[in-house]
């Protein structure tokens, strides 16, 4: 059983994008554990709600088989966020998954990690991946090695069966 660290805005993550891909891996028998900013409740931009069990400050990536940045128009507060760019490259560097979904793909190419992968976003992330290097295929979901990254919430469930997919 892989354990899998979602990570949320506090508020106005895309409630798709963190429930199906969350159940794909659950349904797999593996673990979903939810961080944000902060612990607590956090609020989608669909009205859901979802306990953030741990800051991502206090993330060991060591506990943890994947990552995956939920999207939403609240995930931009991971952008420039130095703590979530440390995670990026600290899942990547030790060769796990390493995934996220609508803009949130833009917090792995401001970490430099897309530079030269192929990878899809949310049409409003479009410019700002190919800016950092990225090769840019306006797919549902597209997977390079253990990078996966999808375009929103439609993409959702096939997104978390890619991430299952690319545990075995």
């Amino acid at each position: 059983m892989a354990k899998i660290l979602f990570v949320i805005a506090p508020e106005n993550f895309r409630d798709e994008e963190l429930f199906h891909p969350k159940e794909e891996v659950e349904n797999a028998g593996h673990q979903a554990v939810i961080a944000s900013m902060r612990a607590g409740t956090c609020t989608g931009s669909k009205g859901g709600t979802a306990e953030a069990e741990i800051s991502i400050d206090e993330v060991n990536p060591e506990d943890f088989d994947a990552i995956v940045f939920v999207g939403g128009q609240g995930a931009a507060v991971y952008f420039d966020n130095g703590r979530a760019q440390t995670l990026a490259k600290e899942f990547f560097n030790s060769g796990k998954v390493t995934s996220a979904i609508c803009i949130a793909p833009s917090t792995l190419a401001n970490a430099g990690l897309l530079r030269g992968k192929n990878a899809t976003c949310y049409s409003s992330e479009e410019e700002n991946l190919k800016s950092k290097g990225a090769n840019y295929t306006a797919e549902g979901v597209t997977a390079d090695g253990k990078i996966i990254t999808a375009s929103g919430p439609a993409a959702a469930h096939d997104f978390g069966k890619k991430i299952v997919e690319a545990l075995k």
